[in-house]
């Protein structure tokens, strides 16, 4: 039985339980304190009764109010779209050759195609659009386009896709296979003459003849690159494939040809033109290209093609 008595030192009942000769004592909560549990309670009943609170099988009770934070994400999406309805809208109206002109426009289109991207394209091109050398996926940061960097081109590309088997109007630039056409020492001198190009070898006789045989009609004389049949720019520092003697030699014996989605097909239209203000945006964009008489498009020897291979 315990043996309650009262604490001379402090006047405090003790709860009657005694251990190795130390006592506890019994000392009361502040009143404060308890008025405060006991309001906690209040509290907590009334939420229970006003709110979602006891689970079901499949849902909880609802609550006098009727609230739910479902309910309420529903609202708050709702609002978010209506606002977001108004930008679609407009961005759906303008041109995509114009979006320059309307800067608050453009700027909420990169941000909404900075997203759209890293859910659709950074799987291929990485999160920050450097591409990789080493499976073939162009960098979309530097000057280089084989196909054009302005808005409209930009555009044509996301939309149509590159070498689509369904589109035979555009974007199927393909390089024949030269195995077997030069033997080992004339493979050697148009690598090296394709090297001198870009100023990392020097010129040889042999090799600008073959060349001027075999890849001039597709990349140039000088290397520049043709945008018109898509084929890039040599004689410059960017390559899609890599750059060494090693890399020409594997590409020109057997080309490796990458291929893009046709992006209009699984994206609505909207998407696609804020992926093409993003990408536009990346620092290689460039200003609309004028056309001549016959309808091709001009091309400036400072921008001839996206990561140029041979």
């Amino acid at each position: 039985m315990a043996n309650k008595r009262i604490d001379q030192p402090t006047g405090t009942e003790t709860v009657g339980h005694e251990w190795d000769g130390i006592e506890e004592l019994n000392t009361p909560l502040p009143r404060w304190w308890l008025w405060t549990f006991y309001l906690t309670i209040i509290f907590a009943i009334g939420y229970v009764i006003a709110y979602p609170a006891w689970p079901m099988i499949d849902r909880a009770t609802a609550g006098m109010l009727g609230w739910s934070s479902r309910g309420a994400l529903a609202q708050e999406m709702t609002a978010a779209d209506r606002a977001q309805q108004s930008f679609r809208e407009q961005l759906a109206a303008i041109d995509v050759v114009k979006l320059r002109d309307n800067p608050e426009l453009m700027q909420r289109a990169v941000a909404g195609g900075a997203a759209a991207f890293k859910v659709n394209c950074s799987q291929c091109h990485g999160s920050g659009a450097a591409g990789s050398q080493t499976l073939g996926y162009p960098n979309l940061n530097d000057d280089d386009w084989l196909w054009g960097g302005d808005l409209a081109a930009i555009h044509y590309s996301i939309d149509r896709g590159i070498r689509q088997p369904d589109d035979n109007q555009e974007r199927q630039s393909v390089m024949p296979s030269f195995d077997g056409a030069f033997d080992s020492a004339q493979l050697d001198a148009v690598t090296q003459h394709v090297l001198s190009l870009s100023g990392n070898a020097d010129a040889n006789a042999v090799g600008a003849q073959i060349y001027a045989d075999n890849c001039a009609a597709c990349h140039g004389p000088a290397g520049q690159g043709d945008r018109a049949q898509g084929t890039p720019r040599l004689n410059d520092q960017i390559w899609l494939r890599g750059g060494t003697a090693a890399d020409i030699k594997r590409q020109i014996l057997n080309p490796r040809m990458g291929a893009m989605p046709a992006w209009g097909e699984r994206l609505d239209p909207v998407t696609v033109k804020m992926l093409t203000a993003y990408i536009y945006s990346l620092g290689g964009g460039e200003e609309a290209q004028a056309e001549i008489s016959d309808g091709a498009e001009t091309q400036p020897e400072a921008e001839a093609g996206n990561d140029g291979q041979p």
